[in-house]
């Protein structure tokens, strides 16, 4: 789902995805699973994709199995380019 958030000048595109968190070890950080159903171009069946995020997560109050709502925002680390918006 992509919303788009006005600023002074410019319209910003965020993209918001909801997952499970696998993994709380590293500080301030969660990695969060997001599955999505895609379907094969020529046999029509559909499958589950998996994809892993590194999350920011200010005040570490997320652990393992809790499901959360997570959307883009601008580049925090190297790896890090998303925010936690609720569980």
């Amino acid at each position: 789902m992509i919303k788009e958030v006005k600023t002074n000048e410019k319209t910003v595109a965020k993209s918001t995805k909801r997952g499970v968190v696998t993994s709380d070890k590293m500080d301030k950080t969660i990695v969060v699973k997001v599955d999505s159903l895609k379907k094969h171009p020529r046999y029509q069946k559909r499958y589950t994709s998996s994809k892993k995020y590194k999350v920011h997560d200010e005040k570490n109050e997320y652990g393992i199995g809790d499901k959360v709502a997570i959307e883009s925002c601008k580049p925090i680390s190297k790896d890090k380019q998303w925010r936690v918006v609720s569980k």
